[in-house]
């Protein structure tokens, strides 16, 4: 064999593998292309999904907050990182609510769940509305067999008024509303020491006073730490039995409460699904009031 033919077949290997490629390009191209694609997003969607719903329904999970219970500690638009493992695993653990197509529940058994462990006082809590399909995040005040009420807007647990100090005085807008309010901002601590702010509207409110609530086995109670926009566990809507026996137990104010517990009341066990760990990030807004303070956007705050 001569160079002179080495050469033409090298060349000719080398416009068959320019040939192929080129029919290669032309293969991807217009519709052909778009297929191509489509494929390979499916292929990786098919990949990853499960394992995103492996993670948000057993390990964390980013909740977005809408309303303004938890303020000063939560604002609207923060996103929270939630740990879904503190409490166990139950039918409302499952992202979307997969969990509640194939099992039923029993309210006899407020607690069923695997791997379940205690709430503590003072947590953060996502948890599923017993009266509702919502899901909510509050502060858990109260451990079954606790006794818990309200007197002039001062939080009291079995009997002892919860120790709190003034942090300041200022003119807080809730969000929509068009006038701003006196406002009481208090560091309060629970009897295990756990501390957080407080929000109180000056003068008297709904939830001001109250009765006493006694916290029934595996049961907790809820409260905002926006103590006069939060509707939680002090409202006689979720408690209509208590209600109807001592209707001047919320300080001789009347409600309606109609037939059907509408408020989230004592909130069961297994409802709880998970612990507020931190404000991975925020996009918070709030309408500026004279006297008023706006918050500060937020990364990687605890709570």
């Amino acid at each position: 064999m001569t160079v002179e033919d080495t050469h033409t077949k090298n060349d000719s290997a080398g416009e068959s593998a320019t040939a192929s490629s080129k029919d290669e390009t032309v293969k991807r191209t217009g519709l052909d292309w778009w297929i191509y694609e489509a494929k390979e997003t499916g292929l990786t969607i098919a990949i990853f999904l499960p394992i995103w719903l492996l993670l948000t329904s057993f390990v964390f999970e980013l909740r977005s907050i809408p309303s303004e219970s938890m303020v000063p500690n939560l604002q609207i638009g923060d996103r929270v990182a939630v740990a879904k493992y503190a409490y166990g695993y139950g039918r409302y653990s499952p992202a979307f609510g997969i969990g509640t197509w194939f099992t039923k529940e029993d309210k006899t058994k407020p607690n069923q769940k695997i791997f379940a462990s205690e709430p503590k006082r003072g947590d953060v809590i996502v948890f599923r509305h017993p009266n509702d399909n919502k899901v909510m995040i509050k502060r858990l005040i109260g451990l079954p067999g606790d006794r818990i009420q309200m007197i002039e807007g001062h939080l009291h647990i079995n009997g002892e008024a919860v120790e709190r100090e003034v942090v300041r005085r200022f003119r807080y807008t809730p969000h929509g509303k068009p006038m701003s309010e006196n406002t009481i901002e208090y560091r309060e601590t629970l009897p295990n020491g756990v501390s957080y702010l407080t929000h109180k509207f000056a003068g008297s409110q709904s939830f001001d006073d109250t009765p006493e609530f006694i916290v029934p086995a595996e049961h907790v109670f809820m409260m905002g730490d926006n103590r006069d926009n939060s509707e939680d566990s002090r409202s006689p809507r979720g408690h209509l039995e208590l209600y109807k026996e001592n209707p001047n137990g919320w300080g001789g104010r009347r409600f309606a409460v109609g037939d059907t517990p509408s408020t989230i009341g004592f909130v069961p066990y297994d409802h709880l699904m998970g612990r507020g760990e931190t404000v991975f990030f925020t996009l918070s807004r709030c309408k500026k009031a004279p006297e008023s303070k706006c918050p500060t956007s937020r990364v990687w705050r605890g709570l």
